[in-house]
């Protein structure tokens, strides 16, 4: 997927001017807090089971390597294949060659963001092989030739009439008068779509939400079936999988399933929660003849030993998403590649680098929501302030903001100067707003005022007050 990142600034002024989005954004912004909020507060000891995911998480990433070896061991074991791929590249033409070997023609796909990540959809295409989204929203995207915009609800920035133009423009063969009555319209269209293409499709590929080292078995999580129907009635099953969704145990990877569903879409557990272990056995009544995992680290191994490697705790439930004020405004599409939101704003810099995503992490208002609501308890604001400051020591923020900066860490290293100035700009300013007690423009400050006035001070600094307040606690 081209990065479009370096616009982040001019994607959001584009997306806080589109109508369509905003309103699709301000339709369905609320819904994801409100249903976590009732699944948390209905679960006492969901406080107790974050903590318990973040030791999981940890002991795994400080042991990864074992846990990814015994793993693979216990996949070949059952019957199955692994392949490791230390690039998008390797990846992609991993899953081509599975797919040459068994002459495929066309592949279905569950929903996988990792598959955005390693182009693999247009890849596929290039080399003669049709791939075929299976999610609903993964399947309207595909029609509009769209990325996703949300990492589990990926139609998230359209609306109802958008799906319905969708279906009329890419159907033909269907009465171009039908009229979508009711949402089921929509979705029985798809489905008969759909079913006849799990049925001719010679390889399903799902993602994972879970690797389990203790017995090879990969766990993927849906609401709609179409990951079962892709990874049991094609010929081969290929998972593919980042190297950090790998936990040690079966119970370790139940205590994460009752954590991600309720952070997630607010259920206790998702509608599918399937485990695969290998491929068909003689026993067995349905199932793949061939079992693939592609293993793909992509940059993430890097991530390791640094300040970012808490991030590869995240399990994309989406919450940081659902609760952040920024993308609720601007939307997945602004922030340019695959990961949007809090958990892309440290992800994205870490997988392509900090000089093609160093906006991401600035666009934060470090409100502190998103790793409230983490499940993982990941610290997503320290983590974009240490990418900010990498920005800054690589001199990649702008010429303009180094120097401010720098003004005013000079004022800062003299305090009594640095009091002077403020009380100065504070009577200055106070004096000039007086009349109408804002300012609509301020040089220096049309960065704020391009969007908002900025009030006039009134009375004294802060420092000045609480230098009072002392004073007057000590008398």
């Amino acid at each position: 997927m081209l990065a479009t990142s370096p616009a982040f600034k001019k994607n959001a002024a584009r997306a806080m001017a589109d109508a369509s989005l905003q309103q699709a954004l301000v339709r369905t912004r609320p819904l994801f807090p409100a249903k976590r909020a009732a699944a948390v507060a209905a679960l006492p000891e969901f406080e107790a089971l974050r903590e318990t995911g973040r030791q999981i998480k940890n002991h795994t990433l400080a042991h990864l390597d074992f846990y990814l070896e015994t793993y693979a061991a216990n996949v070949e074991r059952a019957g199955g294949k692994v392949h490791w791929c230390a690039t998008a590249e390797e990846a992609r033409n991993a899953v081509l060659a599975i797919c040459r070997s068994v002459g495929a023609r066309t592949v279905t796909k569950g929903k996988s963001m990792l598959s955005e990540e390693i182009a693999l959809n247009p890849f596929l295409a290039e080399n003669g092989i049709e791939p075929v989204e299976t999610d609903l929203g993964e399947y309207i995207l595909q029609l509009r030739n769209e990325p996703p915009s949300h990492i589990i609800a990926p139609a998230f920035h359209l609306n109802r009439e958008d799906w319905e133009a969708s279906f009329l423009r890419a159907h033909t063969d269907l009465p171009p008068d039908r009229v979508f009555a009711e949402r089921r319209d929509i979705l029985s269209e798809a489905r008969t779509r759909l079913r006849r293409r799990f049925l001719a499709a010679d390889v399903g590929i799902t993602g994972a939400n879970f690797l389990i080292a203790e017995t090879g078995s990969n766990v993927i999580v849906t609401n709609e079936g179409n990951g079962d129907l892709s990874q049991t009635l094609p010929r081969v099953h290929i998972v593919l999988a980042s190297i950090e969704k790998m936990v040690p145990t079966l119970e370790d990877a139940t205590s994460l399933l009752r954590l991600l569903a309720r952070s997630a879409t607010g259920q206790d557990f998702a509608v599918y929660t399937t485990f695969s272990t290998g491929p068909r056995r003689a026993e067995d009544a349905d199932g793949p003849a061939e079992y693939h995992v592609v293993l793909v680290d992509n940059g993430r191994s890097g991530m390791l030993g640094t300040p970012f490697q808490e991030m590869l705790r995240c399990i994309r439930c989406a919450a940081c998403l659902n609760h952040c004020p920024v993308y609720g405004t601007v939307g997945g599409h602004a922030y340019g590649w695959v990961y949007s939101g809090p958990m892309g704003s440290v992800l994205t810099p870490g997988l392509i680098g900090v000089d093609v995503a160093g906006d991401l992490p600035n666009a934060s208002t470090f409100c502190g929501k998103c790793e409230s609501v983490c499940p993982m308890k990941i610290p997503l604001p320290s983590m974009m302030r240490s990418w900010r400051e990498r920005e800054f020591e690589r001199h990649l923020t702008p010429a303009t903001v180094r120097a401010n900066l720098g003004a005013w860490a000079w004022f800062v290293r003299r305090p009594a100067l640095y009091r002077l100035a403020t009380r100065a700009a504070m009577a200055t300013l106070g004096f000039l707003g007086r009349r109408r007690g804002r300012f609509s423009t301020l040089p220096l400050a049309r960065g704020w005022t391009a969007g908002r006035d900025l009030p006039a001070p009134e009375g004294d600094t802060f420092f000045a007050r609480y230098a009072r307040a002392q004073r007057q606690g000590r008398a």
